[in-house]
């Protein structure tokens, strides 16, 4: 990993107020307006159960509960419009975020090509930065995260626009730090981001220790990574938390 440098040198409808959903109906909402208003609907309906979705969200995501993430999302957005092309794009999200790449390609050569998917491309561009980063494909997902980082910003709220902002930086950092390319304050972007994205939790994460493991600051490192769930044997996740306790364990990484 760091010597080789191969990949890091429901229950209710509240889970459409979740980040993957959320950044879906952005982008779409600034080019497809019609198609925005359909899937932000439920959105401002289920506004005051958004604090409560992303709790649950985020204790699924911290404690590797990907199938049962996977699972409510399949239920809540099931019934809404483009669910043919949404819910793979949600499952190929969770199981992304989660370490399971080859499941989540498979996820995204089931979804459905259309208004939908071309609307997606934001959605899309961060899924697919983070299978190539997880690929070891660090040209690729340097390539990805550029062409997002180059979109136009959609035109909503300012605190909206901040957090696709962040999203967008974060994704970025997150192609330089397992492309061991790290810039000075990657660690505390990534660190910030991974507390504002809940799906995003363990990809950024995971990105922070290899950047502080690089900068030769190993206690940070395990700081991040010590509450990590028990990955399973699918998820490229499971090698890199043995190779980062590691690296981690020593006085000097």
């Amino acid at each position: 990993m760091f010597g080789m440098r191969p990949l890091l040198g429901r229950g209710t409808l509240s889970f459409v107020a979740s980040a993957a959903i959320v950044a879906l109906a952005i982008h779409t909402s600034f080019t497809r307006p019609w198609l925005g208003l359909l899937m932000l609907t439920p959105l401002a309906v289920l506004a005051a159960l958004r604090l409560r979705a992303r709790r649950r969200v985020r204790r699924m995501v911290q404690s590797g509960q990907v199938e049962q993430l996977v699972g409510a999302w399949e239920e809540a957005v099931s019934d809404l419009p483009h669910a043919d092309t949404m819910l793979p794009l949600i499952q190929a999200t969770a199981l992304a975020a989660s370490g399971m790449t080859d499941r989540a390609r498979a996820a995204l050569e089931r979804a459905s090509r259309g208004s939908a998917w071309e609307a997606a491309l934001e959605h899309r561009l961060i899924v697919e930065t983070m299978l190539h980063t997880f690929e070891g494909d660090a040209a690729d997902a340097m390539e990805k995260s550029a062409r997002l980082a180059a979109l136009p910003l959609p035109d909503v709220g300012p605190s909206v626009r901040a957090r696709v902002e962040q999203a967008r930086h974060a994704m970025a950092a997150l192609a330089r730090a397992f492309a061991h390319d790290a810039h000075e304050r990657d660690a505390e972007l990534l660190t910030s981001a991974a507390r504002e994205n809940p799906l995003l939790h363990w990809p950024l994460r995971y990105a922070a220790a290899v950047v502080e493991i690089d900068a030769g600051r190993p206690a940070k490192a395990r700081k991040l990574i010590d509450s990590a769930p028990e990955w399973p044997e699918e998820s490229v996740f499971r090698a890199y938390q043995a190779e980062l306790a590691a690296h981690a364990a020593t006085p000097s990484a």
